[in-house]
């Protein structure tokens, strides 16, 4: 045992000395002299800079207005997935190229603004304080004292307009994204209970429109289909959004491979298979199908549904499967719904089950 701290002390006494030869070698070199920036010396350089981050948080104010006049200001009338219209073409690249151009500028005046700021105006005297091991009320104080100054060296209190372009850009460059929030999905989420999808209504191709018979449908295939219902509808009258719940993928597997539950036998014909192609976890659009393994992706987060087994989630984000479109066939042979989808499409929501039992009391 006494060997043992013998040897402890011979190694710390080894270790302080040669962190003390160290420092006598290399010396602590200390900080370099400090350059005083033009700012610092020249009142007009600094009134300059001023002005300069001054416009660079206006430029970020006017890119969220630029967005909100794009967003809400610039309407497609008609049809909005009509791409023969020309006029609808522009309004649609005008409009994508205004939101754009509005987040751009509001986040880099603002972005370049601040960064502007902190190298022309705010101090630039580097410094090195000691780390305290454990916090008290001084060291507390301490910090408390050390932000007032820091405030006050900034200079945003004796600069009114610099302050308060910075708190509307601040304010503003944010909302822009909030406002996009809107578009995720409706506010009253039972607006998503039902859907055009109704007994005996026709499968049609998005975007042609022409009906699908069962005998065309081959094994390995995939499209795009619409409720022939929806032709009626224009813009003004819903068109987008009926289109935005009602989309469906169609596919045909082999009934040999399909894991079906017993209340879904009938849902099919033959290994033809129908599911809402609105993604269970944010809304995006669901186009992605893997033939060999049966499996449908989402693109923007790449969620992924076992199509053979009634779409359950094998990875991802999202929580719920994809809802299946009952579907049969009539005495021309096209495909047709059952009825509208037994639960609500689109992104789970937190009254979601509760949605789901309501649909199946009205269906019972």
């Amino acid at each position: 045992m006494g060997n043992h701290r013998d040897s402890t002390e011979e190694v710390s006494s080894v270790a302080v000395t040669s962190l003390e030869a160290s420092k006598e070698k290399f010396p602590d070199p200390g900080l370099p002299p400090h350059s005083p920036r033009l700012t610092d010396v020249d009142p007009k350089q600094n009134k300059k800079a001023e002005r300069h981050v001054t416009l660079l948080f206006v430029i970020s104010i006017l890119g969220a207005l630029l967005f909100w006049f794009a967003y809400f200001g610039i309407r497609v009338e008609g049809n909005f997935y009509d791409v023969t219209n020309p006029e609808n073409n522009h309004l649609l690249r005008l409009q994508n190229l205004f939101l754009g151009l509005g987040i751009a500028l509001s986040m880099f005046g603002i972005g370049i603004g601040i960064v502007h700021w902190a190298r022309a105006l705010m101090p630039d005297h580097e410094m090195v304080e000691m780390r305290h091991p454990v916090s008290s009320e001084e060291s507390r104080a301490e910090a408390q004292d050390i932000m007032e100054t820091i405030i006050d060296e900034s200079g945003i209190k004796r600069r009114p307009l610099l302050r308060n372009t910075l708190i509307g850009s601040i304010i503003l460059a944010p909302l822009t994204f909030v406002t996009l929030f809107r578009d995720l999905g409706p506010a009253n989420p039972s607006l998503l209970k039902h859907t055009l999808w109704d007994q005996g209504v026709r499968l049609v191709r998005d975007p042609s429109g022409t009906p699908i018979k069962a005998a065309d449908v081959t094994i390995g295939s995939a499209y795009h289909v619409l409720p022939e219902n929806l032709q009626s509808l224009t813009h003004e009258t819903g068109y987008v959004e009926e289109k935005a719940k009602a989309v469906v993928l169609l596919m045909r597997i082999n009934p040999a491979e399909l894991n079906i539950s017993e209340d879904r036998k009938d849902w099919n014909v033959d290994g033809i298979l129908a599911f809402s192609k609105v993604c269970t976890h944010v809304g995006c659009p669901i186009a992605l199908y893997e033939q060999r393994t049966h499996h449908l992706l989402c693109p923007c987060h790449q969620s992924t549904f076992d199509a053979a087994n009634e779409c359950e989630v094998i990875f991802g984000p999202a929580a719920h499967p994809l809802p299946q479109l009952p579907i049969a066939v009539d005495e021309e042979g096209y495909l047709v719904a059952q009825s509208d989808f037994h639960e609500p499409v689109g992104p789970a929501y937190w009254e979601r089950a509760k949605h789901v039992n309501e649909m199946a009391g009205e269906a019972n």
